[in-house]
């Protein structure tokens, strides 16, 4: 908690900062004089420019926009047949440019199922981010990692167990077949704790 309230006193000082060289800068253009600020308040204006600017990361994001129907295989255990269901997935970029929004419909284990991602490129660490949240969990699953030229990224992500109530690591790799088609698959840890196939994901884009 300690942790939490130090972090947050830092960034609410840092947009403080932000905000003020913002207000001195408007100042300065009104009386038609340069804004006055050290080098040091210069490079921080200018770091979070940077930070806070969408570039081709997130052109290739927004290139995924549209609707997409999916099909979904589950593998309840290692060498069963997985379970095959249908759904759809509609795309659509949000806060200018930077961020995805992923509205899923479909059914789960033969239940209705919804679910909600947000996809990021992260300027500062250089990594892609996304986000989860379902209609069959309370919980969020938090993922990262880093995608190629051509569309093809691996992610490490992860999310607490209901049974034993800790963290299950996974890894997902997407991959594009084409402009059109998508494939998102999901390995995690199985019975005997050797990594295993848990999920694919075929995404087409209408």
């Amino acid at each position: 908690m300690e942790m939490i309230r130090t972090h947050g006193k830092r960034a609410s000082w840092c947009l403080a900062a932000v905000a003020g060289f913002a207000l001195v800068a408007a100042a300065g253009a009104q009386e038609g004089a340069a804004p006055q600020m050290t080098p040091e308040q210069q490079a921080m204006m200018e770091a979070y420019q940077k930070a806070g600017t969408p570039g081709p990361q997130h052109a290739a994001l927004a290139a995924g926009a549209g609707t997409w129907d999916v099909v979904a295989k589950s593998w309840m255990e290692p060498g069963a047949p997985p379970v095959e269901e249908a759904g759809t997935a509609t795309r659509s970029m949000m806060l200018g440019g930077r961020v995805m929004v992923e509205e899923y419909q479909g059914s789960m284990m033969g239940q209705p199922f919804t679910g909600h991602g947000l996809h990021g490129y992260d300027n500062v660490s250089g990594k892609y981010w996304s986000t989860w949240i379902d209609s069959m969990s309370t919980g969020l699953m938090v993922s990262e990692g880093t995608c190629d030229e051509a569309g093809n990224c691996q992610f490490t992500g992860s999310w607490n167990d209901p049974v034993t109530k800790g963290p299950v690591e996974a890894r997902m790799v997407l991959r594009a077949v084409s402009e059109t088609v998508e494939v998102f698959e999901m390995f995690g840890p199985g019975p005997d704790g050797k990594e295993t196939k848990m999920m694919e994901l075929t995404y087409t884009k209408r």
